[in-house]
């Protein structure tokens, strides 16, 4: 579990077959194998140390499924190492898994921050919800507005300069993580459909806005 507060970014080189190593421009503290590392937001697990770096696999369904894959050496990734017990939760729970890939839009800079939009996968849209979170690279971000078929932030220039989103350029592809807690929700409620769905059709559901208020989903 992370938190989406990146602590330093990093580089990725070829190792040994499925294998990458993973420089940190800073220490990330003490690593052994088996920790967990969310790296541009994807869960990797720590399979050799190398000095103040880290080896670890990068599997065909990892590769294909977020950004990894096609990164060069000279391009950053964000690191986060994983939340530990007593840690402060600064951003929101982030699992590391990625839910798909999304593209920068557009960039403004403004007075007190830079405003990003993202095209995000038509999968995510049941999670996107206006101050809700969302993990753009492992960065935990709150949507400010929803776009068509996007989104925009608003980032804060301590972000904007200590993660990858600075190396950005428009149609740059990004790793997209939904708020799990979304996720949860949705699952509840498909249950509950489908147990109302068993009852004879004569009988009507007693889902309403009244039981979502009363269950804290409104």
């Amino acid at each position: 579990m992370f938190t989406g507060l990146v602590q330093t970014t990093g580089s990725l080189r070829p190792w040994q077959g499925d294998q990458v190593l993973v420089i940190p421009d800073q220490e990330l503290g003490s690593l052994a194998v088996g920790d967990s590392v969310a790296v541009d937001g994807v869960c990797l697990t720590v399979a050799a140390t190398v000095g103040s770096g880290f080896i670890a696999d990068l599997s065909p369904e990892t590769r294909r499924r977020s950004t990894l894959g096609s990164r060069t050496p000279a391009q950053r990734v964000n690191l986060e190492p994983s939340l530990r017990v007593g840690d402060k939760l600064g951003g929101h729970f982030v699992t590391g898994h990625i839910d798909g890939v999304g593209e920068l839009r557009q960039i403004e800079a403004t007075a007190t921050a830079w405003e990003l939009t993202f095209g995000i996968p038509e999968t995510l849209g049941p999670y996107l919800v206006p101050k809700g979170s969302i993990a753009i690279n492992g960065i935990s971000l709150t949507i400010a507005a929803l776009e068509k078929d996007g989104i925009r932030v608003a980032v804060i220039p301590h972000t904007y300069a200590a993660t990858n989103l600075k190396d950005l350029q428009l149609g740059d592809p990004v790793n997209v993580e939904g708020d799990i807690l979304g996720k949860y929700v949705e699952r509840y409620l498909e249950k509950y459909f489908h147990k109302s769905a068993q009852h004879s059709s004569s009988m009507e559901s007693d889902l309403s806005l009244a039981f979502l208020q009363e269950h804290g989903y409104l």
